[in-house]
């Protein structure tokens, strides 16, 4: 059997290819902030991702919002977006640092694979936690490999031009 690994195509992750049901994966801040970077995208596309992730932050009190929490939010009959928490804080002028946190994507990715599982849906996403979350793709690569690809899960990344 042939290893599994990650498909990386030039293009836009908010429009995922492939048939069947598509998860679009993306890291978010545990700040209840949205507005830089991936999400913007998300949010000229369709307005539903962001909107359930601040009610799910404005509601954290009574639900599961923290560092490695996964929302996952119908945007069309095949297309989910995964609303995953892996990043503290967001970098500013003064913060030394990067804001992502490895561990928090890993658990992150975890839950992602069953849910993926569950849908028989492939996963696409940017390289999440290399943006404004300042992390290392030669760190996160390996644990989308491990959480998702080794569970057979379908994954793409995109690099967008």
């Amino acid at each position: 059997m042939e290893p599994a690994v990650i498909s990386y195509l030039r293009g836009d992750a908010t429009a995922p290819r492939g048939k069947g049901m598509k998860v679009i994966a993306h890291v978010c801040n545990d700040l209840g902030g949205w507005g830089r970077g991936f999400v913007l995208a998300l949010s000229r596309r369709w307005p539903e991702p962001e909107a359930a992730y601040r009610r799910w932050h404005r509601e954290r009190a009574g639900n599961d919002f923290g560092l490695g929490a996964v929302q996952l939010v119908r945007v069309e009959p095949y297309v989910r977006v995964a609303n995953m928490v892996g990043q503290r804080g967001v970098r500013t002028g003064r913060s030394t640092g990067a804001p992502v946190r490895y561990e928090a994507i890993d658990t992150a990715l975890t839950t992602l694979a069953g849910q993926a599982l569950a849908l028989g849906a492939s996963v696409h996403m940017p390289r999440i936690g290399c943006g404004l979350a300042g992390g290392r793709w030669e760190l996160v690569e390996p644990l989308v490999t491990a959480r998702l690809v080794e569970r057979g899960v379908p994954v793409t990344v995109y690099d967008h031009d």
